[in-house]
C-alpha cells in the first residue's frame, strides 16, 4: 500500500521501436483523428436518426431520414473500428505500460467493450434491415444501439484518463484485484465524456448536410429539409461543446490547465485556432442556412472543423503527455528503424485511408448510391 507509483509502472518494452518517436507519435494523433471522425459520424448519426422521431413532424419525412440514417450505421460502426485499430496499436507501442495496466485494473469492463460493439452491431442491421419494410420496432432498436455504443465510449474514457493516473492505481489493486475498477472518482472524466459526446452531435448534423448535398439536385426540399435540420443541430451542439469545453478545462488540475492558459505556447495556440474555428464554423453554418448554400456548408464549414479537431487531438496528446511527465521520457525508448518495410508501410497507409474514403462515398455513406436510396422505399 505505501509502493510509490513508480513502482507499480511495469517497465518499458526493451524490444527497440521500428521508426523514430517523432513519426510514431504523429501517425498516432492522424490516426486518432480519423478514427474520431468515424466514430462522431457514427454516435452523430445515431443521435440524429433519434431525434427525427422527436423533432420533425412530418411523419413521412421523418420515417425516410430515419431510414436514411439507419442504413449507415452498418457501414459507420465498422469503420470506426477499422480506423480504431491503428491508434489503438501506437498508444500501445508508445504508452503501453500505462494502457495495459490500466486495462487490467478494469478488466472484466473492458472485455465487455466487444459484447456490446456485437449487439450494437446486430441492433444497426436489425433497423437497417427494416428499411423499405414495416418499421417495427426500429427505433426502439436503435435507441438501444446506440446507448450500448455510448456506453462503449464511457469504458474507453474510463480507460484512458486511468491510464493517466499511475499515482491511483495501487489503491485500486490492493483494495480489489477482481478487475472490476472503473475511474469514475476522477473529476475530468464525466467532462472529458461529454466532451466527445457533444461534438458527436455537432458532427451527426454535419452528417445531415453531406447527404443534403448528395440529394440537392434530386430532390430539392427534402434536401433542404435535411439541411435545415442537420445545421441547426451543428450550431446548437457547436455552441454547447463551449460550455463543456470550459467545464473540461476548469475541471483539470491547475499546473495543467494553465498549459492552455500561457503555460505551454503551442497548446494557448492550438486552444485559441480551435476556438476561432468553432466561432467561424457556427457563423458560416448561419449564413449558409440562410441563403440555401449547400456549398458553404458541406464544403467550407466541414473543412474548418476538420482543422478544429486536429488542433483538439494534438491537445489532447499534450494533456496526456503532461499526465505522465513524471514517468514517461521518450529517451528511454531505444530505436531500430526498420528502412527496409517503413516506406512500404507508409504509402500502403496513404493508399488505404483513401482507398477506404472512395469507398465509403462509392457506397453511399452520404446519401448516393446502394445505402442510401433502400430507405425511401416506403416513405
Amino acid at each position: 500500500m505505501t509502493m510509490m507509483p513508480t513502482n507499480l509502472i511495469p517497465s518499458v518494452d526493451p524490444n527497440p521501436l521500428p521508426a523514430p518517436y517523432w513519426l510514431l507519435k504523429l501517425l498516432l494523433i492522424v490516426t486518432f483523428v480519423l478514427h474520431i471522425l468515424a466514430m462522431n459520424f457514427l454516435l452523430g448519426g445515431g443521435v440524429m436518426a433519434l431525434l427525427t422521431k422527436w423533432r420533425v413532424k412530418d411523419r413521412g419525412t421523418s420515417t425516410r431520414l430515419f431510414f436514411d440514417i439507419a442504413n449507415k450505421m452498418p457501414v459507420l460502426l465498422p469503420a470506426a473500428i477499422t480506423l480504431g485499430i491503428a491508434p489503438l496499436l501506437f498508444v500501445q507501442v508508445l504508452y503501453g505500460q500505462f494502457l495495459y495496466t490500466s486495462s487490467i485494473l478494469m478488466a472484466w469492463p473492458w472485455f465487455l467493450v466487444l459484447v456490446l460493439l456485437t449487439v450494437a452491431y446486430y441492433g444497426f442491421y436489425y433497423v437497417s434491415y427494416r428499411s423499405g419494410r414495416n418499421p417495427g420496432r426500429a427505433g426502439v432498436v436503435m435507441l438501444f444501439s446506440v446507448i450500448l455504443v455510448f456506453l462503449i465510449g464511457f469504458l474507453f474514457t474510463n480507460n484512458i484518463t486511468l491510464s493517466q493516473a499511475p499515482a491511483r492505481w495501487g489503491a485500486k489493486y490492493f483494495a480489489s484485484a477482481g478487475g472490476w475498477h472503473l475511474n469514475l472518482g476522477d473529476s475530468t472524466l464525466i467532462p472529458r465524456y461529454l466532451h466527445f459526446f457533444v461534438a458527436a452531435v455537432a458532427v451527426g448534423g454535419l452528417l445531415l448536410v453531406f447527404m443534403a448535398l448528395a440529394s440537392w439536385k434530386r430532390d430539392r426540399e427534402y434536401a433542404g429539409r435535411l439541411l435545415a435540420f442537420g445545421g441547426r443541430t451543428f450550431m446548437l451542439a457547436t455552441m454547447a461543446q463551449f460550455v463543456v469545453g470550459i467545464v473540461f478545462l476548469v475541471s483539470q488540475p491547475p499546473a495543467l490547465r494553465m498549459l492552455f492558459m500561457g503555460g505551454n505556447l503551442l497548446a494557448t495556440v492550438l486552444l485559441l485556432v480551435g476556438i476561432t474555428g468553432a466561432i467561424a464554423a457556427v457563423y458560416l453554418m448561419s449564413d449558409a442556412l440562410h441563403r440555401e448554400n449547400i456549398r458553404v456548408a458541406a464544403f467550407y464549414v466541414p473543412a474548418i472543423i476538420g482543422v478544429v479537431i486536429a488542433c483538439m487531438s494534438v491537445m489532447r496528446d499534450i494533456l496526456r503527455n503532461s499526465y505522465l511527465e513524471p514517468y514517461f521520457h521518450p529517451g528511454q525508448f531505444a530505436v531500430k528503424t526498420q528502412w527496409s518495410v517503413l516506406p512500404l508501410f507508409l504509402a500502403l497507409f496513404a493508399g488505404g485511408v483513401i482507398l477506404w474514403f472512395v469507398m465509403l462515398w462509392r457506397y453511399g455513406l452520404f446519401g448516393g448510391g446502394k445505402a442510401a436510396g433502400a430507405g425511401t422505399a416506403d416513405s
